[in-house]
């Protein structure tokens, strides 16, 4: 079964910082550091809500990825 979920992508590029929001609703969260570039936020039920990647232009195709 598919889930259709909406996200929300943030990038700030004075920080070379991508924010991804999975889940919009307002919750309290708890950061989980993955490795030194990737954060993330787990909310209720452990769901993940929110990956935040440091030094996004070096693991990701930027340019591709915001345009959708």
């Amino acid at each position: 079964m598919l889930k259709e979920w909406t996200r929300t992508m943030l990038y700030n590029s004075e920080a070379d910082l991508l924010y991804i929001r999975l889940d919009d609703r307002p919750q309290p969260v708890v950061n989980e550091r993955l490795s030194d570039d990737i954060v993330l936020d787990v909310g209720e039920n452990e769901k993940i809500v929110g990956i935040e990647i440091l030094g996004a232009s070096r693991h990701l195709n930027l340019e591709k990825l915001l345009q959708s």
